[in-house]
């Protein structure tokens, strides 16, 4: 009989879990140019380093930073300068730039991302003239005269951060409707890509409005939905011959949609509605509240202090100009008496001021 004699076990070595930066920089190339209507340009960016970008999932409202490269005395652009990986992050590295030549950033969210071709595709639909052409930023003047072949930056997110400890930091996606069956869409045309790209994802079971305000009528874009979701374009131009105010046809259709006292809000124990919301200097601060920051800051001004985000069965999502998201804020909070945890107000722009 043969004795087995089992060698001692090899004590087990602990790697350490690197974590992955949460953002990269990826250089990326026109593919195409696309007009989509008046309003809307689409701008397809490719680039093999793409492959490096998504976050593991429906893209929905992620938002991206461009950085526009610099323009010469004589108009042509000066070539950007190339990021470092470093420590200190993406943004530090572009402060520590030549501010002559590092150009400017602007925040846009993906319409669509077509990551797993051999040669992967992002698209980014730009608004274009949206204080008229005296006011374009540097972002829709580059939009407006891209080719095919310009060169650009784009910071976004690395898709191997996705599962890896530093994953649940990542903060470009703000949609989040948890258990919610009825839903609110609404937005200026800043937000139109978004919500059109949430529409998309949307599970058959939810239902609810989506409310989009454009310049024109000539903006409508076909949009589609597996949900139960009444979409409705309003055009501010299409009113007896003259533009409505920014945000006018907007807020009458959210309080159309959801009336005061509402059947979304909760009632307080004396009949009223919901607290005043802290008030936000939108032409100082920016107006960026979701349930999901709510929670991170430990935000008490909530009728449900100890539900989670995304328990109630109505979710919205409100995006635009700063001031009218205040005021829909406002409307929400303390004429309906939504609770905040259901949700979401970003001030994606502000009218005369310049946004990063």
């Amino acid at each position: 009989m043969k004795t087995r004699h089992d060698a001692p076990a090899q004590p087990v070595t602990a790697h350490p879990v690197t974590a992955q930066p949460m953002s990269l920089a990826f250089e990326v190339t026109v593919s195409s140019v696309q007009q989509l209507s008046p309003t809307f340009r689409r701008i397809t960016f490719g680039g093999y380093s793409l492959r490096d970008f998504g976050v593991h999932g429906h893209s929905l409202d992620l938002r991206i930073k461009l950085v526009i490269p610099s323009l010469a005395p004589d108009g042509s652009q000066l070539p950007l300068p190339a990021f470092h990986t470093s420590q200190a992050g993406w943004y530090r590295d572009w402060l520590a730039m030549d501010p002559n030549v590092r150009g400017s950033k602007r925040t846009y969210t993906v319409r669509e991302a077509r990551l797993d071709g051999v040669y992967p595709e992002i698209d980014v639909d730009f608004a274009m003239h949206l204080d008229g052409p005296d006011n374009t930023g540097p972002a829709a003047n580059w939009a407006f005269n891209a080719r095919p072949g310009d060169a650009l930056t784009i910071i976004g997110p690395n898709n191997r951060a996705a599962h890896c400890i530093t994953a649940e930091t990542y903060s470009g996606i703000e949609w989040r409707p948890g258990l919610a069956q009825r839903i609110l869409l609404a937005g200026d045309e800043t937000a139109v890509p978004a919500i059109s790209a949430i529409l998309e994802t949307l599970p058959p079971y939810m239902s609810g409005h989506a409310f989009l305000e454009v310049p024109q009528a000539g903006d409508f874009l076909e949009l589609h939905s597996p949900a139960d979701i009444e979409i409705t374009w309003l055009a501010r131009g299409a009113a007896i011959g003259r533009s409505r105010p920014h945000g006018h046809l907007l807020q009458e259709a959210v309080r159309k949609a959801v009336p005061e006292p509402g059947w979304v809000g909760i009632r307080t124990d004396d009949g009223g509605a919901g607290p005043e919301p802290e008030d936000v200097n939108v032409d100082t601060d920016i107006l960026w509240e979701t349930p999901a920051r709510l929670e991170t800051a430990h935000i008490s001004a909530t009728k449900n202090p100890g539900m989670p985000a995304g328990a109630m069965p109505f979710y919205a999502w409100i995006a635009g100009e700063a001031g009218v998201i205040k005021d829909l804020r406002r409307y929400l909070v303390r004429d309906v008496g939504m609770d905040r945890k259901q949700v979401a107000f970003m001030g994606y722009w502000r009218k005369g001021k310049a946004e990063g």
